[in-house]
């Protein structure tokens, strides 16, 4: 399975935009530098003038979960598209891609345009694609990279013929996937008439060509329980069989390889097995992951349900959270209270709170563990930190948080800072296109 690629030349040019007031947290020491000259500078996060709040990347445990994930697809015997809406940073796509990605995952056109503005040559939209105009775009990107290989979702008769009216003049066939849904889930169809009624009318349209199957399991569980693996594993059960019946009736002759894709950060093991097992012999499939939150991991919601994380489902090595936020101890105006200077604006808070778990005191010194400190809830610029009886935190000091749900991080921060093994020196930037 050949990787995707992105262009070199693009990334080279990202890192020479100047960075200026525009980044939060930024030093104002780095204002007028390139991006690639402030990263040659290694300035330090606590002494050279950034300020809180402030999200990093840690490169150690960023290297490690590029590197497990890699290897856990090849044990498994499945392709990695990663979902690039966690990050949207380029850099990092590239970084995935170097590691073997198949290629990259977008939700919607305006992160498909990012992704082609950097060049990357196959891309996944995991949704039905009926906006016209994003339609006519994708036309004339095709038409210019033959190269550029794109697939999306269908899920009813209608979006199909959208597809091909906006299509028209395209000079080459967009592959499109049949999306199986649930009951109780997202978009997808809910029948395996519906699904036929859609692959006849990709059979019958001059401009798609009918690739495979795709389909999510995460909206249909919350957890690991037995329960919901069950449940999980049944969906792709439905994948499967969806396929085949499809694949029999003779609508996947046009395509050298049958392209069957779910998967998200998850149950990537539940995936992995509903999509390598269980094929009749000679149906040719190839076997997609669209896993985008194992490349940071994080400290909340994918610790306690991936099956790399803190419960491990399946062999590998662990993933290890590589976000961190530092933020200032602005105020403590009563016994057991103390307020951050972080707040909805600059962290997650939609899969679980902030998780305070280092203390760097303003008089400096290295980090010290804190036990005991728990957030308890978020305003716009505040987080509200519950104290131990015996708390060392002062106004002033440093606190290092732990993040859940790195899909809503990314989002609020248009520069990372990517600190080395210390934790402070800064050794590289990431910028990311929301």
């Amino acid at each position: 399975m050949k990787p995707g690629t992105i262009d070199a030349s693009a990334l080279r040019e990202l890192r020479d935009e100047r960075l200026d007031w525009r980044f939060k947290g930024l030093s104002s020491a780095l204002w007028g530098r390139t991006l690639g000259d402030a990263a040659a500078t290694r300035p330090n996060l606590f002494t050279s003038g950034f300020v809180g709040p402030m999200v990093v990347l840690e490169s150690a445990p960023l290297e490690h979960n590029l590197r497990t994930m890699a290897a856990w697809c090849d044990d498994h015997g499945v392709a990695l598209a990663p979902h690039g809406k966690t990050t949207m940073a380029p850099q990092l796509f590239a970084r995935q891609l170097d590691h073997g990605a198949w290629g990259i995952t977008a939700a919607n056109a305006a992160q498909l345009r990012v992704y082609r503005a950097f060049g990357v040559s196959r891309v996944l939209l995991a949704n039905q694609l009926v906006d016209p105009a994003a339609l006519r775009w994708l036309a004339v990107e095709l038409a210019d990279d033959p190269a550029f290989e794109f697939c999306c979702w269908v899920d009813s008769v209608r979006g199909v013929e959208l597809m091909t009216e906006a299509l028209a003049d395209a000079v080459r066939p967009v592959d499109v996937l049949v999306e199986l849904g649930a009951e109780g889930g997202r978009s997808g169809v809910r029948d395996t008439a519906t699904a036929f009624s859609i692959a006849d009318a990709v059979a019958a349209s001059p401009v798609l060509r009918l690739a495979g199957t795709g389909g999510y399991e995460g909206v249909l569980a919350g957890d690991a329980t037995p329960a919901s693996l069950r449940r999980i594993g049944s969906y792709l059960d439905g994948l499967r069989a969806l396929t085949v019946t499809l694949a029999e009736a003779g609508h996947f002759r046009n395509v050298p390889r049958v392209l069957v894709t779910a998967g998200g950060s998850a149950y990537f093991d539940v995936v992995a097995d509903g999509l390598t097992n269980g094929w009749p012999a000679g149906l040719d499939v190839l076997p997609v992951l669209r896993s985008g939150a194992y490349l940071t991991h994080d400290d909340g919601a994918y610790r306690a349900v991936s099956p790399l994380g803190d419960t491990p489902r399946s062999n590998g090595a662990a993933l290890r959270s590589a976000l961190r936020a530092w933020a200032h101890v602005t105020s403590r105006p009563e016994p057991g209270l103390a307020l951050l200077t972080l707040g909805r604006r600059d962290a997650s808070f939609d899969a679980g709170l902030p998780e305070p778990q280092l203390r760097r005191a303003a008089r400096g010194g290295p980090p010290e563990r804190l036990a005991g400190h728990t957030v308890t809830k978020l305003n716009d610029q505040h987080a509200f930190v519950a104290l131990p009886p015996d708390s060392p935190l002062e106004v002033g000091d440093w606190v290092g948080l732990g993040l859940s749900h790195p899909c809503t991080v990314f989002d609020k921060w248009a520069l990372l800072p990517v600190v080395g093994e210390d934790g402070e020196t800064v050794v590289d930037f990431v910028r990311t296109y929301f």
